[in-house]
């Protein structure tokens, strides 16, 4: 049955579908006590799955709100469809399809300013969940703290505190203001985005925002915030590929209605977070969500071997004429580099996480999920944002102790490769990238370059490196990936 022929997906169809097919929860006993920032695949398949668990698991009506920075379109979408959307778990025996109930709010950034920071003062709301990805930090590569110097930052800085603020970091900075003139109860900030120490970095963002202000109250803020908002580090894991006309259609015929925005993801998840909120939570370890004293052993495992994982299979795979990571766990090379990324990188990861042998072996056996179709250019996109996080440090740090790194290598030759092809992956550094490949000198030179536009300068005087690196690119362009 076309889309046409098909109901839209609300509230008032609900009855109208099997018991497995509805949410674990009423969406009407929620209310809004949660607002997330960035409306993507990834929330609607993760954080918003552990809260509608932990709302009907203890009876609480954690309900969220989610605001959209820049995609007007999906905040209408979504309301012409109650808040309400789809999950289909892809499993090797079979999808598994449901609406999921726990968005009752969808709210455009610029549009809707309003409407934000009145939630954001709202004594009610007790807990603000980021997903905007790295970018959307503004960070400088040089200090790590917030760069007012760019453009959207530097608008917004200029702007009044309840207008048009055009990047998360303002209008977080701009709405926790207000809430702490109010004399609102504490907050809990907590970022899930891939990064490292991502609390302690949107922490300090959003404090850099703050202090470069020219608010009057801007110390008196400051030293609120120090007492009543808290910025918890997580970990979060759930692969949630972009989603396809065919996941639209797939999700219309499990449920028998047209659904808009339904999301895909692999059966597995996982969420770690620090124990430090500052207020009142969702229970989310009622849905298996582990609160720990300190996520950085958890944090650096996925980031470096996961995450890192990933991008090497997506720059490689790309190479070799790819497009999924199944499609690369399915080639001769696919596990072996699995494995041996993470058995190279494993030397750089503090005590207290998981093991590296058995976390190599589940990431083997999640990546080959041949129900799963995760775009390799997908993951390759932001790439100079990504690698300096996934990559870089373990290679600064293996190099310092005089170890060798090929899987390092290669992945990074990959990256460069990747970065000169007439279809290149996004990224917000592309020009920059690309006039590294103009220039007559030879590769470890066009290496250097592009090392230096990451901010690795240090990596990019190392001349054993760069050469390494360099001597892997003719096997790359021919699209042969030798381990």
């Amino acid at each position: 049955m076309s889309a046409d022929a098909l109901s839209r997906l609300d509230r008032t169809v609900l009855p109208r579908l099997s018991p497995e097919l509805r949410p674990v929860i009423d969406p009407a006993e929620l209310r809004t006590r949660v607002v997330h920032f960035g409306l993507g695949a990834f929330h609607r398949a993760h954080q918003a799955v552990f809260t509608e668990h932990a709302a009907a698991r203890s009876g609480e009506p954690w309900g969220i709100t989610a605001v959209a920075p820049r995609s007007a379109g999906t905040v209408r979408a979504l309301r012409d469809q109650d808040c309400l959307y789809s999950l289909t778990e892809r499993r090797p025996d079979g999808h598994r399809t449901r609406v999921v109930g726990a968005v009752v709010g969808a709210l455009a950034m610029g549009p809707d300013a309003k409407a934000v920071d009145a939630l954001l003062a709202d004594p009610e709301v007790t807990v603000v969940t980021v997903t905007v990805t790295e970018k959307g930090y503004h960070r400088s590569p040089s200090t790590g703290g917030l760069d007012t110097t760019a453009g959207s930052v530097a608008g917004d800085l200029t702007a009044a505190p309840d207008g048009h603020l055009t990047t998360v970091v303002g209008r977080l900075a701009a709405g926790l203001a207000a809430r702490m003139r109010a004399g609102a109860p504490p907050v809990s900030v907590v970022s899930c985005d891939n990064m490292a120490d991502n609390g302690a970095a949107l922490g300090g963002v959003v404090h850099d925002f703050v202090r470069a202000s020219a608010w009057p109250d801007r110390a008196e803020i400051l030293d609120r915030m120090a007492e009543a908002v808290s910025f918890p580090g997580t970990v979060v894991d759930r692969i949630v590929p972009a989603t396809s006309e065919a996941d639209r259609a797939a999700a219309g015929a499990a449920l028998g209605v047209f659904d808009a925005l339904p999301v895909t993801g692999e059966p597995y998840r996982q969420w770690v977070l620090a124990d430090s909120f500052a207020a009142p939570r969702p229970p989310w370890e009622f849905d298996g969500a582990l609160f720990v004293p300190d996520v950085t052993p958890y944090q650096l495992t996925k980031l470096r071997l996961l995450n890192g994982s990933h991008s090497a299979l997506a720059y490689l795979g790309r190479a070799a004429g790819l497009t999924t990571i199944a499609e690369a766990m399915a080639t001769g090379w696919g596990e072996r580099l699995v494995r041996a990324l993470c058995a190279e990188i494993a030397p750089t990861l503090p005590a207290g996480g998981p093991g590296p042998a058995a976390y190599a072996d589940d990431l083997v056996v999640r990546f080959r999920n041949p129900a799963m179709h995760h775009l390799l250019r997908q993951i390759g996109s932001d790439g100079s944002l990504k690698i300096t996080e996934r990559w870089l440090p373990a290679l600064r740090e293996l190099r310092a102790r005089g170890t060798s790194t090929p899987v390092l290598e290669l992945a990074l030759a990959a990256w460069a490769h990747s970065t000169g092809t007439a279809d290149a992956p996004a990224d917000p550094v592309a020009e920059a990238l690309t006039t590294c490949w103009r220039a007559t000198a030879g590769p470890a030179e066009t290496v250097r370059a592009l090392l230096r536009v990451l901010g690795a300068a240090d990596l990019a005087d190392d001349d054993a490196l760069t050469t390494a690196v360099a001597d892997r690119l003719p096997a790359l362009r021919a699209g042969r990936v030798e381990i």
